[in-house]
């Protein structure tokens, strides 16, 4: 079944209207008709709602609301990737796979190491392709919520946003103990805040780690070997998805 966004004022009683891009993208792609049924959330709330395509129109859909599934499909606990900025696209397929672990926000960070030097102007296009791929994932994936995807930060101010965090994990090469990492994942639990700390190309600088740890962020091991950017944010993830679906 198909699933897509709206906004909550799309949402009224029994009626949800479909407009933008949707529309085209029913007619014109998936050739769905009249009577069709599909799945809606409106990007804040775990709800989804079942409904049938009533009608079509050049620039609205009309659906009728069947009934409203309201078990949550999202983490038991909002989980924030501080991402420090990849080279060439890496950061797409970061947000994307992302997405469909759970992650609540994607934070993108200029660190040391961060080869990509973004102007103002190719920032906010950057930003806006991005937010795009993260609503198409959450459509993929089905999720209840669209998770954000913030302005660059500087790492000075990724540490003081995760500030006041429950969990705040950064990866780190020369951690030791993978017992140390185990124990920390299994104890994360329901309705924590999680911030995970991803280094760009070439990692973090030994001097970043002393600034997060200084910021209580816990530096951890993810084994022996050394992991591509791409690859260590999404593993961290996985971890801490299987510990809180457990």
């Amino acid at each position: 079944m198909h699933h897509f966004f709206v906004s909550p004022n799309q949402i009224e009683g029994n009626k949800i209207m479909i407009t933008g891009n949707d529309v085209r993208h029913i007619v014109s792609v998936l050739r769905m008709t009249s009577g069709t049924e599909i799945s809606v959330s409106d990007g804040i709330t775990p709800k989804e709602y079942r409904c049938i395509i009533e009608e079509i129109a050049d620039t609205e859909i009309t659906c009728r609301l069947i009934f409203i599934k309201e078990e949550n499909l999202e983490l038991s606990s909002k989980v924030y990737l501080f991402q420090g900025l990849p080279k060439a696209d890496k950061m797409e397929f970061i947000i994307q796979k992302a997405v469909e672990l759970g992650v609540y926000a994607i934070i993108p960070v200029a660190s040391e190491r961060s080869v990509v030097k973004l102007s103002d102007k190719r920032e906010q296009a950057k930003i806006a392709r991005w937010r795009g791929i993260a609503a198409a994932a959450a459509k993929q994936s089905k999720r209840g919520i669209i998770p954000e995807v913030r302005e660059v930060m500087s790492y000075q101010e990724a540490l003081d946003c995760a500030g006041a965090m429950d969990i705040k994990i950064i990866p780190y090469e020369m951690a030791e103990g993978m017992a140390d990492t185990r124990k920390i994942i299994s104890t994360l639990t329901a309705g924590q805040q999680i911030a995970v700390f991803i280094g760009p190309e070439g990692g973090f600088t030994e001097k970043e780690i002393m600034m997060a740890q200084k910021a209580q962020l816990i530096p951890v091991t993810m084994g022996k070997r050394i992991l591509r950017t791409e690859t260590a944010g999404l593993i961290m993830l996985g971890w801490i998805m299987y510990q809180l679906e457990n």
